[in-house]
């Protein structure tokens, strides 16, 4: 099946998408460009000042590959986690535009030094280095948040997007992950209350099984298996561009939406033409598991 998305326009729209440089973010990023939208693309990755954890990508190319697909990619080195950066990425978009109307909270450093500790050791056994990157990631959602909002109060549709994953009740496998993955939808669900009389809407969004650039170190290793699931990062960036389009996206406010499902209401599909439904955890195999396992595969890959 061949590919035959066409974009809402988004011509006029300022975006941040956080967490940019590879994986989801970056596929966000490309899918907000080519709907023509102005995207700041942020992370701590450049050509300059080297890599997370030595994986593709930077903020530079990402944003080059916006401006390609037609719309305009401004890449900004920015460690969410500084309020120092936050501030100053604030003062630049209201100096460059005088207001913003996306934002997309992706910058997620969790899965970071995976292969130093097992990644579903019970809490007992996790260095508290890991609950700090979880509780980093999240203050990092906060912080940008609360600076970033008030330029979107004179737009007539802002948007506030937060990438997490939960699957209702089912523990994740590890206490921190589970805590901050959930907190994290919490988050939006409490930017909705306060922003009600405002004209923002704040909402969490839940991909699947996404093939990263992480995933695609382990592809190999990882079999057949998980292609029947699997999606690309753009098929989240298709989604939020619908959401960024449609003038009734504050109805949606405080709730938790998948992409599967809006593939299945606004009519898209990812980069191969498939619909893929929401996904949902099965099995016996924890989500913490998983990543473990994936993030050793990666790891092997990448020193050989």
């Amino acid at each position: 099946m061949n590919d035959e998305w066409k974009p809402p326009r988004l011509d006029g729209t300022v975006a941040v998408v956080t967490g940019a440089s590879r994986g989801v973010g970056r596929g966000i990023a490309l899918a907000l460009g080519g709907a023509g939208a102005t995207v700041y693309v942020t992370g701590r990755s450049t050509r300059g000042e080297g890599r997370t954890e030595g994986l593709p990508g930077t903020v530079d190319d990402t944003a080059d590959e916006v401006t390609a697909r037609g719309g305009t990619g401004v890449a900004v080195r920015c460690d969410h986690r500084s309020t120092d950066d936050n501030q100053a990425l604030a003062d630049r978009i209201r100096a460059d535009h005088g207001g913003l109307d996306l934002l997309v909270n992706n910058a997620w450093a969790g899965y970071e030094r995976s292969a130093d500790v097992r990644f579903d050791a019970p809490y007992w056994d996790q260095p508290m280095w890991r609950y700090e990157l979880c509780e980093g990631s999240l203050r990092a959602q906060y912080d940008i948040t609360r600076l970033l909002t008030p330029l979107m109060f004179e737009r007539p549709n802002g948007l506030i997007v937060g990438i997490g994953f939960t699957d209702g009740d089912t523990y994740l496998g590890q206490a921190a992950y589970d805590v901050f993955k959930a907190a994290n939808d919490r988050l939006s669900k409490a930017f909705a209350a306060d922003l009600r009389k405002k004209r923002v809407a704040a909402l969490s969004l839940h991909p699947g099984f996404v093939r990263t650039e992480r995933v695609e170190a382990a592809w190999e290793a990882l079999g057949d298996g998980p292609a029947a699931v699997v999606h690309s990062p753009e098929y989240v960036g298709r989604a939020i561009a619908h959401l960024a389009a449609d003038a009734e996206v504050r109805e949606r406010s405080g709730q938790i939406l998948t992409v599967g499902d809006l593939a299945d209401e606004y009519g898209f599909t990812d980069v191969d033409g498939r619909r893929l439904s929401a996904f949902r955890l099965e099995g016996r195999m924890s989500l913490a598991t998983r990543m473990d396992r994936l993030n050793r595969v990666v790891a092997k890959a990448t020193a050989s």
